[in-house]
């Protein structure tokens, strides 16, 4: 199979990273035999640098033509970069918000893992982190509260601030089927998060769910109230296979959850459109202060990879090959700084790649 891949390197700490998850996708290609065609664009101040915006209509035109896009991290310092002195709709992330709109990005993935390995940086109880976990927050991206009407107003000499919380069904029914979808791929278990007792939007959310679900009867579902949520996500994160819930929920729960993993710099990261297009990239920021010391953590960005292979090109043998690569270099010691720990390895950004590239 050929795989059209655009690359956003990005800024930071994301061309080291990007070209580490080049280089481990380049060995699964051999590996299974298929072929990665990268075209690379610039977004972010590194496009501001060249082209005084931080996305041009030509990269968006770049990555619709491709299958999916790999992308590094956004950004730099907010208090010395002269990136952070241009209005806000030409800083750097100003590219991120331009191209999910364009590629229509409506369904954010979130996965938290905790890795045996790892398991003494959760900030849990150990009796709970012994159990693991392994779920994927499944979060609505362009709907709900923050994209409804809002507005500030005097009323009787008294400011008032008024946000709209808006669904539709067909809104919820889409981010619905990627989830049940997704749990197809997974444990078959789907927990919608929603506030029911309360808003007329979780009610439909609600039923909408319920409906998609009648299409996916191996799927087991669970409703659960979103204050419930927050609460068992650090008393048996362990239960949770994919969580399903709105947008607001999600940005919060998936906050939550990637702190209890113990460390951002393994968490990946997809948001999809309603085909099998998707944008990939690692929750962690862009690091200036360490960006071009080979000091990294790429395996964030080697996981959103392996989701790539996964969800945009139904590639699961290939993705599970990355996500095995990146438990074995885990149990045999090797860390890079911001996962080490006493007795293991310390190794740079680039050796982590070879390392992974070497067990795939």
């Amino acid at each position: 199979m050929e795989l059209k891949i655009t690359c956003i390197p990005g800024d930071g700490i994301g061309p080291e990273i990007i070209g580490e998850a080049k280089k481990v996708l380049d060995k699964v290609a051999v590996k299974y035999g298929h072929v990665m065609n990268y075209t690379d664009v610039l977004m972010g101040g590194a496009s501001i640098d060249v082209h005084g915006v931080p996305l041009t209509d030509e990269a968006i035109e770049t990555a619709k033509a491709a299958d999916a896009v790999l992308m590094g991290s956004i950004g730099g310092d907010t208090t010395k970069s002269p990136w952070y002195q241009l209005p806000p709709h030409l800083r750097p992330e100003a590219g991120l918000l331009k191209i999910r709109k364009a590629l229509n990005l409506f369904a954010n993935l979130r996965p938290a893992v905790l890795y045996e390995e790892l398991a003494g940086a959760c900030p849990l109880k150990e009796e709970i982190s012994a159990a693991g976990f392994d779920m994927m927050i499944m979060r609505e991206l362009t709907g709900g509260l923050y994209f409804g009407e809002r507005k500030t107003i005097e009323e009787n000499g008294v400011r008032k601030a008024i946000d709209t919380l808006t669904y539709d069904e067909n809104e919820i029914r889409r981010i619905a089927i990627k989830g049940f979808d997704i749990a197809m791929k997974r444990r078959k278990k789907v927990t919608s998060v929603d506030k029911a007792n309360v808003l007329d939007s979780s009610r439909l959310w609600r039923n909408v769910v319920i409906e998609v679900a009648k299409d996916y009867p191996e799927v087991t579902l669970e409703h659960m109230l979103v204050d419930n949520c927050a609460m068992q996500l650090v008393k048996d994160p362990a239960q949770f296979d994919v969580i399903l819930t709105e947008n607001m929920f999600g940005d919060i729960l998936s906050d939550e959850a990637s702190m209890v993993t113990g460390s951002i710099g393994m968490l990946a990261s997809a948001s999809l459109n309603d085909t099998k297009f998707g944008l990939y990239e690692p929750s962690h920021g862009s690091a200036p202060d360490i960006a071009g010391q080979n000091i990294a953590n790429p395996i964030a960005t080697i996981l959103s990879a392996a989701m790539m292979l996964r969800y945009t090109f139904d590639l699961d043998k290939e993705a599970e090959s990355i996500e095995n690569a990146v438990k074995q270099v885990l149990k045999d010691g090797y860390r890079t700084g911001d996962i080490m720990s006493e007795g293991c390895t310390k190794v740079s950004c680039s050796q982590m790649g070879d390392l992974l590239v070497e067990r795939i």
